[in-house]
């Protein structure tokens, strides 16, 4: 019996790309039907285009073809989230809509599955050749500091396009935390997993929705889900700085005696209280990101809420 794989994509505003992209896709899946099923399972993110009249255009002339459609803009993470919820698939895979993850891979990954070995085809990027050098400055930053402070090993240009069994789909399912860092999440949860390298593809239409300010606010959320290595460091920097002012003020407490001169370390003193003060701030910022979690954690509020589905209509 054949296998089903989901094919998941998350969709925000893509109207330029999506015709695009369903061509390709289903050209690959058609090409596999002798081996495997596929369904093809999109998630409108809110988007203010086009992009859910093309969606329901897809279901109605491709019966592979489903969507959800959510009643706002609430995330990529979500999107994920709805997908793997929703899928049907023995296999399930997530993807981007803009062609940087090329579909022509998922039979180069399905045969690696197929074979048992491995839980889990991922896909990384070699290089970032198209990409501003600020930009992959940081990215390679950020992996780099992602595996010290939280000890999960994190590819390097590591991309949401996995393929994966079921058995890990049911256990990412498990987690049902509301600050989620799926690619985090990935390589928590274990699993044997495979990576394929691949050049740097840009968009084949469209612009990217993710701004640098996004990604900073991804990257800190990434860190702060797995790692409570911030919190002691804060309070390490603490620490070093009490010792520091004890020595300081101990140092102008002899040179005022011996030397009688009380005023002349007075700019010193004034910057090293701007100092101490910016450091007690920032520890207060990370104290207030992880208390700013668990207060969102407590809320218990869904992820999403589905406006429309394909499935509906079906029914």
């Amino acid at each position: 019996m054949k296998k089903l794989i989901s094919a998941i994509i998350p969709c925000y505003n893509e109207e330029a790309v999506l015709p695009l992209f369903f061509e390709k896709i289903v050209e690959v899946a058609d090409s596999m039907s002798d081996e495997a099923d596929f369904e093809f399972l999109f998630v409108n993110d809110g988007s203010r285009d086009k992009t859910l009249q093309l969606l329901r255009d897809f279901s109605k002339r491709e019966p592979r073809a489903r969507y959800f459609s959510f009643s706002r803009n609430f995330g990529k993470e979500a999107g994920m989230l709805a997908g793997l919820k929703n899928c049907r698939g023995d296999y399930a895979a997530i993807l981007d809509a803009d062609l940087q993850d090329p579909p022509g891979y998922f039979v180069e990954m399905f045969h690696i599955l197929e074979e048992g070995e491995y839980d889990c085809v991922n896909l990384y990027r070699e290089d970032r050749e198209g990409e501003g050098k600020i930009r992959s400055f940081f990215s390679n930053a950020f992996y780099s500091v992602y595996r010290k402070i939280t000890g999960i090993q994190l590819r390097s240009g590591a991309r949401d396009f996995r393929l994966m069994t079921r058995q890990v789909v049911d256990c990412v399912l498990s987690l049902e935390e509301t600050n989620r860092f799926t690619k985090g999440i990935f390589s928590w949860v274990g699993f044997n997993t495979k990576w394929i390298g691949y050049k740097n593809v840009e968009r084949a239409a469209g612009t990217t929705k993710f701004s640098f300010r996004s990604l900073i606010k991804y990257s800190v959320s990434g860190i702060t889900s797995f790692s409570t290595m911030p919190l002691s460091i804060a309070s390490g920097v603490g620490i070093v700085c009490c010792l520091v002012s004890v020595i300081i003020a101990l140092y102008f407490a002899i040179k005022t005696l011996i030397f009688g001169d009380p005023v002349a370390g007075f700019p010193t003193l004034v910057c090293l209280m701007l100092l101490i003060g910016g450091i007690q701030l920032l520890c207060i910022g990370i104290l207030g990101s992880y208390i700013a979690k668990t207060y969102m954690e407590t809320k218990q509020r869904p992820l999403y809420f589905i406006k429309e589905s394909s499935d509906d209509k079906k029914e």
